[in-house]
């Protein structure tokens, strides 16, 4: 699992952004991704759910794979550190309170 270091909070966390007016889902993941940190990358699968955030937003969670080849992930926006994590490392780092419950849903599946 690939985690961000928001550089608001200082806590590990994954990346996120909004769904822009007539983007679909799949497409905003891409985007911001993209923007973020810098790769291309393809939606799998959306991990069922919603976790709040601030209102009115809301955390949905996706599987991403990045194709062959790709650019290694770098801290473009928002972020001011990368990490992947293993399944054993997951609990290793201190998540954003507001990320916790997605994660534990996340690493459930991915299991």
């Amino acid at each position: 699992m690939l985690v961000a270091v928001d550089e608001r909070s200082d806590g590990f966390g994954l990346s996120r952004g909004p769904v822009e007016p007539g983007e679909a889902p799949e497409g905003a993941l891409v985007r911001e991704l993209r923007e973020e940190l810098g790769v291309d990358a393809e939606a799998v699968e959306r991990i069922p759910g919603e976790w709040p955030l601030r209102a009115p937003y809301v955390l949905r969670v996706w599987t991403a794979r990045l194709p062959a080849g790709s650019a290694e992930p770098k801290p473009l926006q928002d972020h001011d550190e990368l990490r992947w994590l293993t399944p054993a490392e997951i609990w290793d780092v201190d998540w954003l309170d507001q990320d916790v419950p997605a994660v534990r849903e996340a690493v459930a599946r991915l299991e």
